[in-house]
């Protein structure tokens, strides 16, 4: 019997996500799981849920919930973690808001930039504690996180923990499975792609037609401006949605319809996605959003509209929408669990590891995401050749990642700011010192460890 731990399982969104994977799996019929939450009445609403699909749909598997981390993990397999700490919405909007106020220029406020780091501040800490607790009750555990900031959460667990088994998961590398097969004209399994890169800074790397080999990179670049220059971006999202009434999930695996929206700003949430494109040669997987945290220069070339809207949007649907158990795939874990179980190997197309070699220029302690073989022998990822000017790009996060690390392992305030003067999107010096205090005021007690 394989017994999988959910940690975070108060959130019925992470829940019902996991637990359809979990329901859905032809070899975890018979799995235990455990649903843990600091917040005990939240997991037993899921453990509802669970219970009551689990009835409707004559299933086998056991459910239950168990306060106590500790002996939650006794005999576990695996680990999947989705935490936060405190108001997320209200503690986000000071990471993005109060560093601007600072000035300084930062897109948005949740992976890169200082965001990411005051992010990062609060929620590493608890996940050391949960790895910790992993590592004494069920060392051989091999545990998924999906919280954010992913890179620096798994640089920051493996330096702590050197030899656990954690694995980032981010479901962004979703998008180039909608996109290929109608940008290409091609059905999904005619085409091969692979992507590198760190979390939320990633590139395709390469792209080919499997049934002739050839390169489709090429046709990718030249068909991008009629593909991604026509479609909807969070912007129409939200306008249509204010408009209807109604929401589309996003967020996952899962294909998403958006054939109803007619109307459309030219390369909406994509307007550095497009400058990368033409100006490095290399495809994006992610929006604006996301990949503009990590660079000095994307302030004056994002789409500020379509950042404003997605945050609107995500914020207002995540508030409104009671999830539910489903039968689609909506992340990648359970796939990864029945490859490990049955050594069925396959190739995942993104996992966040130690670098080991797999990108150039960047050392091996930094995570990168990567894809990866699975099987029997565990996971392992497979080295891609990001281009020059991207890895360029990816450099300047070493001493930003480092010191993240540093600061929260020991718990230094002095590093905090070492960590801001060292990142590309921080363009000044004044002020810092005393930025670091008034997000340590503003986000007591969680920051209160730094001295």
């Amino acid at each position: 019997m394989t017994k999988i731990v959910l940690v975070g399982a108060g959130s019925l969104q992470f829940g019902a996500g996991m637990l359809g994977d979990i329901f859905q799996s032809a070899h975890l019929t018979e799995a235990e799981i455990i649903l843990n939450d600091i917040n005990e009445d939240a997991a037993k609403r899921t453990e509802a849920m669970a219970l009551a699909y689990m009835a409707e749909n004559d299933l086998r598997q056991s459910v239950r919930v168990e306060g106590d981390l500790s002996r939650a993990l006794r005999g576990a397999d695996f680990v999947v973690i989705s935490i936060e700490v405190g108001d997320r919405f209200a503690l986000w909007d000071m990471d993005w808001k109060i560093p601007q106020q600072y000035g300084i220029p930062q897109v948005y406020g949740e992976n890169g930039g200082p965001g990411g780091l005051f992010h990062s501040l609060r929620i590493i800490p608890p996940i050391l504690e949960i790895c910790g607790k992993v590592m004494e009750h069920a060392p051989d555990a091999t545990i998924f996180n999906y919280s954010n900031p992913m890179s620096r959460i798994t640089t920051t667990v493996h330096r702590a923990y050197p030899g656990i088994k954690f694995i980032g998961m981010c479901h962004e590398i979703a998008s180039l499975e909608r996109n290929l097969p109608p940008l290409l004209g091609q059905p999904r399994e005619n085409i091969h792609y692979r992507a590198g890169g760190l979390n939320h800074f990633s590139v395709m790397t390469e792209c080919t037609y499997v049934d002739s080999g050839k390169d489709a990179y090429p046709d990718v670049i030249a068909r991008a401006e009629a593909h991604f220059g026509n479609q909807p971006g969070y912007s129409e999202i939200l306008t249509e949605s204010r408009r209807t009434g109604t929401a589309v999930d996003t967020e996952g695996w899962m294909e998403i319809d958006l054939s109803h929206i007619s109307e459309v700003r030219p390369w909406s949430d994509r307007w550095l996605f497009k400058l990368i494109l033409d100006r490095f040669g290399a495809l994006p997987i992610t929006y604006d959003s996301h990949f503009g945290e990590y660079i000095q220069w994307a302030h004056d070339c994002s789409d500020h509209r379509g950042i404003l809207d997605f945050y609107t949007y995500y914020r207002t649907y995540l508030g409104n929408v009671t999830p539910k158990i489903g039968a689609n795939l909506h992340e990648r874990v359970v796939p990864i669990i029945d490859g490990l179980i049955t050594g069925n190997a396959y190739e995942e197309a993104a996992v966040n590891i130690p670098n080991a070699g797999f990108i150039k220029d960047l050392p091996d302690w930094i995570a990168v995401e990567v894809p990866a073989k699975v099987g029997a022998d565990g996971v392992h990822g497979i080295a891609v050749d990001v281009p020059a000017g991207i890895r360029g790009l990816l450099c300047n996060q070493i001493g930003v990642h480092n010191l993240t690390a540093e600061a929260v392992l020991q718990g230094k305030k002095d590093l905090v700011i070492q960590a801001l003067l060292v990142d590309p999107v921080v363009t000044l010096s004044r002020g810092i010192p005393d930025l670091v205090e008034h997000m340590i005021a503003e986000q007591a007690p969680w920051l209160d460890y730094l001295v």
